[in-house]
C-alpha cells in the first residue's frame, strides 16, 4: 500500500492522472439510504457507478478526409473526458459510422477501419480512468447521410434546417443508400435541383449490400472492443438507416427486407445478431429506437402505415432473446410530416418509456429501460413530479431550476406512491454541454453526499 503523500496514478496509462480514492458521483456513505438514480447497476459484467448516463451528441469534429478521417481528436477526449470526470456512469461517443457512406456529416466520426482504433482507445481510455463505463453508438445514417454540420447550415444562405454536403465538402451525394432509391425517397421530400432542399436522394440497397452491411456492423464492433469500449449501442432511431427500414413509411421493399413486420425488422434482427455473435459475452449491448414517428394522424401515416409505439412494444419483446440488454427509448425524426414538436413537448418520451417497460413486466421479460429526451426542461420536470412521484420539498428548497431537474431525475428511475419507475437508467445529452457537473448538482439538491474529483474538492459544493 502506498503512503498516504503518495499521488497514486491510474496503471495502464501513458501519461499521469490521479486515481480517486472514490469514483466521482457515487455516495461516500454506501450505507446510508440514497435515490435509486445514485445507486450502481450492474449489467452483464459492467457496473455503472450510478444511473445518469451521457447521451451521444453529434460533434462534428472529425478529419472530413486523409489520414485521419474519421478519428477521434483531442476535442472529444476534452469533452467527453469532462463529463466522466464529473461523475457520469457511462460516457458514449455520438453516432459512430459502420461504413464512410453511413457518416451523417463529412466531419462525424467513423469505425470502418482499423486506423479508426487508436483515436478511439484513447477517448474510452481517459472515460474509463476517471471511473466511467465508456461507450460507443455505432450507426448509419442511411438517407440522412452526406449533409453538412447544422452550424454550417445556419450560417448558409437562408439559414437551412440541413444542407446538402458535396463532394467538394467532402460528401458523397452519389452513395447515399437507404432501403428505396429516388427523388422521391430523399428525407425533406425535394428534388435536387430544388435549392432550398438539405438532403441528397438515396439509391436502394440491394440485398447483397444489406448482407456486406450486416457484417460491417459486426466488424465495427470488434473493432470497438480493440479500442476497449465497455458498452456498444446500436442506433436504431431518429430516422437514420435501422429507423427507414423499420417503418412501412419509408420501406416498401417487396423483398424479404419489406412489407412485414417481421421483414421490415430483419436487418435489425440480423444486425443484433451479428454484432452479439462477435463481443464479449460480458459486454453489455443496448438499441436506440424511435418508439414512435408522430405519423399516425398524418396523410402519409393514414396512407401507408407508420412506427407506432404498439409495434415498439413487439419489437421489444424480441429484445431479450436476441442478447440485447438496454432498450434506449427516443421518439421521431424519420419523417419531415411528423405531427410533433420534440423541443416544445413535455414528457413524451418518459410516459412511452414507462409504458414500454410496464409491458414487458407484465411478460416477465427482462430488459432495462433507458429515458432520454429534454429531462433538464423545468417545466417538464414539474410535471413528472405532480403526476405522483417524488413530490414536496427536497432540501427545503423549491422551484429553482437545478430542483426541477434533480426530481426529474429521481422520478424517472423511483417510483413512489406505488407507481413503478419510468426508467432503469436516464440518458441526458444537451444539458451537459451546459453543464459538464451536472451529475454532482443533482446529487447535491437531492441531499446526496457524493465524491468529487479529487482535483476539484477545493470547488465543492457546500452540505445542503
Amino acid at each position: 500500500m502506498a503512503p498516504p503523500d503518495v499521488n497514486v496514478g491510474v496503471e495502464g496509462l501513458p501519461y499521469f492522472t490521479p486515481k480517486h480514492k472514490i469514483s466521482p458521483g457515487t455516495p461516500f456513505d454506501k450505507s446510508k439510504t440514497v435515490p435509486t438514480l445514485f445507486t450502481p447497476l450492474k449489467i452483464r459484467g459492467t457496473t455503472l457507478r450510478n444511473r445518469v448516463l451521457v447521451a451521444p451528441m453529434c460533434q462534428y469534429s472529425t478529419a472530413s478526409s486523409g489520414p485521419d478521417i474519421g478519428a477521434l481528436t483531442d476535442y472529444h477526449v476534452a469533452t467527453l473526458g469532462h463529463y466522466a470526470l464529473k461523475g457520469a456512469g457511462l460516457v458514449f461517443v455520438e453516432a459512430t459510422g459502420v461504413q464512410a457512406n453511413g457518416r451523417i456529416s463529412p466531419n462525424c466520426p467513423g469505425i470502418w477501419s482499423d486506423s479508426q482504433i487508436p483515436a478511439l482507445k484513447r477517448v474510452s481510455d481517459f472515460i474509463k480512468s476517471q471511473g466511467a463505463l465508456s461507450g460507443i453508438q455505432l450507426a448509419h445514417a442511411g438517407r440522412k447521410a452526406s449533409t453538412a454540420a447544422p452550424f454550417l447550415a445556419a450560417n448558409a444562405p437562408g439559414k437551412k434546417p440541413s444542407l446538402r454536403a458535396s463532394v467538394e465538402a467532402g460528401g458523397w451525394p452519389q452513395d447515399v443508400v437507404g432501403p428505396m432509391g429516388g427523388e422521391e425517397w430523399t428525407w425533406d421530400l425535394k428534388s435536387v435541383s430544388d435549392e432550398t432542399g438539405g438532403y441528397w436522394p438515396p439509391r436502394a440497397l440491394s440485398e447483397q449490400e444489406i448482407k456486406e452491411h450486416v457484417q460491417d456492423w459486426a466488424k465495427a464492433a470488434q473493432r470497438s472492443v480493440k479500442a476497449g469500449i465497455d458498452v456498444i449501442e446500436i442506433h436504431g432511431a431518429h430516422g437514420y438507416l435501422i429507423n427507414q427500414f423499420l417503418s412501412p413509411a419509408t420501406n416498401q421493399r417487396t423483398d424479404k427486407y419489406g412489407g412485414s413486420f417481421e421483414n421490415r425488422t430483419r436487418i435489425l434482427v440480423e444486425i443484433i445478431q451479428a454484432v452479439r455473435a462477435v463481443i464479449p459475452a460480458t459486454m453489455p449491448l443496448y438499441l436506440r429506437i424511435s418508439s414512435t414517428e408522430w405519423l399516425e394522424e398524418t396523410e402519409t401515416g393514414k396512407k401507408t402505415g407508420s412506427w407506432t409505439v404498439e409495434d415498439s412494444i413487439r419489437l421489444a419483446k424480441l429484445l431479450p432473446g436476441l442478447g440485447v440488454d438496454l432498450l434506449d427509448v427516443s421518439s421521431g425524426g424519420n419523417h419531415p410530416q411528423q405531427q410533433i414538436n420534440m423541443f416544445d413537448s413535455k414528457d413524451y418520451q418518459t410516459r412511452i418509456a414507462a409504458r414500454i417497460r410496464s409491458e414487458l413486466k407484465k411478460d416477465n421479460l427482462e430488459l432495462l429501460i433507458g429515458a432520454v429526451g429534454l429531462i433538464t426542461e423545468a417545466e417538464q420536470a414539474r410535471d413528472i413530479v405532480e403526476e405522483g412521484g417524488a413530490a414536496g420539498s427536497l432540501n427545503g428548497i423549491d422551484n429553482s431550476e437545478i430542483e426541477n431537474e434533480a426530481r426529474a431525475a429521481l422520478k424517472m428511475t423511483e417510483g413512489k406512491g406505488g407507481d413503478a419507475p419510468q426508467a432503469d437508467v436516464i440518458l441526458v445529452a444537451r444539458q451537459f454541454m451546459r453543464e459538464p457537473e451536472w451529475v454532482l448538482k443533482v446529487a447535491w439538491r437531492l441531499g446526496v453526499d457524493v465524491a468529487w474529483p479529487s482535483q476539484f474538492l477545493r470547488v465543492r459544493f457546500p452540505k445542503l
